[in-house]
């Protein structure tokens, strides 16, 4: 027997906008993973500890405001500092193509980029994030 996948869906930094990031946790709860939102403006140390305290499979980041390249990098180091390297980083929003592939060697597994079917995130999510056994 198999848990659910957990995701924890995170707006970091000072973008007010979550409309995506509540589309995105609404597809992925009625797909039938455990869904944390954490809501609005947290901090990327906020986020990961929310992370590890919800025992996280995976940690999906909205960024409207152009601070991905900061944002996502400090998730992802603060996460290798806890040795929690094993929580699939993910995420999207306003990002120019440019400045995918770094986003990508530093380790973030997928960037979604406007446009993106929910569908399709739903689909990568559970192909990309290890479903943990119970």
């Amino acid at each position: 027997m198999s848990s659910r996948i957990r995701v924890v869906v995170a707006k970091p930094g000072l973008d007010g906008h979550d409309r995506g990031a509540k589309v995105v946790a609404r597809a992925l709860r009625d797909a039938g993973m455990e869904v944390i939102y954490t809501g609005l403006h947290q901090t990327p140390e906020q986020i990961v500890e929310t992370a590890i305290q919800e025992d996280a499979d995976a940690v999906g980041l909205s960024v409207l405001s152009g601070a991905h390249m900061t944002l996502f990098k400090r998730v992802l180091e603060l996460l290798a500092e806890r040795d929690a390297r094993d929580i699939v980083v993910f995420g999207g929003g306003i990002i120019p193509d440019a400045d995918i592939p770094e986003l990508e060697r530093l380790g973030v597994a997928k960037i979604f980029t406007p446009g993106a079917t929910t569908q399709s995130i739903v689909e990568w999510v559970r192909q990309n994030v290890a479903q943990p056994v119970a």
